[in-house]
């Protein structure tokens, strides 16, 4: 009886196969059905408005993109000012000389080495990677699948959206990769990252996308793919691929200790910026408001119809906003025929319209809707942004970065405005003052700090004190800290 069991089973298996051959249906390696004829989409897919995807098996997709993808080195040459060290006991200890030549011969720089990967967009020679991982490297080495070495220079960098665009000259054309949009890119839908991770070199993992728009808290342009196929460190830069052999993102992100969590880029977001990274800068739009998220309790006191919406909690004056009459307590709703679903919308919006530009802003205010004019303006911080986080480094010691909602929220600050300290070196005059990381600056010499740009201004204007004085947030306290210029 178990045998003819068996043997049911078998004939309703074989029945099943030849109803989906019958149908002209081929099952992929990873499960996606699709239509038999070149990869032409079916009338249901068609009409529902989704992509096709033509038969395309993991190991041949790997064969034809694998040649674009390239591992990176960089070397960082640190610089080390140490002290001088005397013997506690006075120059008549007998062991001075042993204090002296034991410290004397303590190294003065170190070299710091780190690996990332990257993919070549054209054939010759760009490529696009994080900036965190080409970040203050004094070399750069670019080594493709079939182990050549070549030295790159950076293009463009954009540390709000950690992207990065180096090139490498290979006096040949080389293999390269072509663009997705990942708009279309759907949940569920199976991906394929590439990249060297650990620094084992060209390493392939799939997995499908688990979910798109996810904001983690690092900048304030945060829309990245969760996906589950495996990213460690080593990844960071390498291209997220679909099933049709396009990069549909740039590996970016891993929560420490999570398993089957990874983030990249969107690619789209790294498109629309591409132009402007090989003319070496980014520049973009800037409104001059503070927004935060619009909540039902909130929307129901201001009036406002649904829950969608950016709550505009302060502007900057003299900004765009301020000039054409948006206020405090305003609810923006649409930007420029678009809509805002929530507080992370319009910021990127905003970023990618041209400064000059006149834009129609539609607000809720009192319970009515009103449309706003506005001319958008460059946002300071791109013109200035490189060289004021190396100055600031060169100086205080001290690395800041705007203060979003999202790391106020992580670290549990409820209405602060300030910047964030994000690095303290070792043996500077912000680490001597007592900073550490996480710190948030609210103040310098009195005077209110909203962000990095007026942080970079301040500091400026008192460059030639002998003492500057922060008022700093640290957990729930708050403290003065005095900085002495060197």
């Amino acid at each position: 009886m178990i045998r003819k069991s068996r043997v049911l089973v078998l004939v309703l298996a074989a029945v099943a196969a030849g109803v989906l051959i019958s149908a002209g249906l081929n099952i992929s390696p990873l499960g996606r059905a699709s239509s038999g004829g070149k990869g032409k989409p079916s009338p249901a897919s068609a009409a529902a408005g989704q992509r096709s995807y033509p038969l395309m098996e993991i190991p041949q997709l790997v064969k034809a993109v694998t040649p674009a993808v390239v591992n990176i080195s960089t070397t960082q040459v640190v610089k080390f000012d140490h002290p001088q060290f005397r013997s506690p006991m006075g120059p008549q200890d007998p062991f001075e000389q042993f204090f002296h030549n034991f410290f004397g011969r303590m190294p003065k720089e170190q070299k710091r080495r780190s690996l990332g990967s990257g993919f070549i967009i054209s054939p010759d020679g760009y490529i696009l990677t994080n900036n965190h991982v080409v970040e203050k490297a004094d070399a750069i080495t670019v080594t493709l699948l079939d182990k050549e070495d070549y030295k790159a220079k950076v293009i463009g960098t954009d540390p709000k959206t950690d992207i990065a665009l180096i090139k490498i000259d290979a006096h040949r054309q080389l293999p390269f990769v072509k663009l997705g949009d990942s708009d279309k890119l759907e949940v569920g839908e199976w991906v394929i990252a590439i990249g060297n991770p650990f620094g084992l070199g060209h390493t392939v993992t799939a997995g499908i996308v688990s979910a798109k728009g996810r904001i983690i808290g690092s900048g304030p342009y945060d829309d990245f793919i969760q996906t589950d196929a495996s990213i460690n460190p080593g990844n960071s830069g390498g291209p997220l691929f679909n099933l049709q052999g396009e990069v549909e993102g740039i590996n970016t992100a891993i929560i420490q200790g999570g398993q089957g969590i990874g983030f990249a880029t969107p690619i789209n977001l790294a498109k629309s910026i591409l132009g402007q990274l090989k003319k070496g800068k980014v520049v973009r739009g800037w409104l001059g408001v503070y927004i935060q998220p619009l909540s039902p309790e909130v929307a129901q006191g201001l009036g406002i119809p649904g829950k969608q919406g950016a709550l505009v909690s302060d502007v900057t004056k003299d900004g765009p906003a301020a000039k054409a009459g948006i206020r405090s307590g305003d609810v923006i709703v649409s930007y420029d025929g678009k809509d805002v679903k929530d507080q992370h919308d319009l910021p990127s919006m905003v970023a990618a319209t041209s400064p000059g530009k006149k834009v129609d802003i539609k607000v809720y205010r009192d319970g009515k809707e009103l449309t706003i004019p506005v001319t958008i303006a460059e946002m300071e911080g791109t013109k200035s942004e490189r060289a004021s986080a190396s100055d600031l480094s060169k100086g205080l010691g001290l690395t800041v970065q705007d203060l979003t909602p999202a790391m106020a929220q992580r670290l549990g600050i409820k209405d602060v405005k300030g910047v964030i300290v994000t690095s303290v070196d070792g043996g500077s005059p912000a680490d001597e003052a007592g900073f550490q990381e996480g710190d948030v600056v609210l103040r310098i010499n009195q005077q209110p700090v909203p962000n990095t740009v007026e942080f970079s201004r301040l500091m400026k204007k008192f460059k030639s004190d002998k003492v500057v004085l922060f008022l700093v947030q640290r957990s729930e306290g708050r403290l003065f800290l005095a900085v002495k210029n060197k």
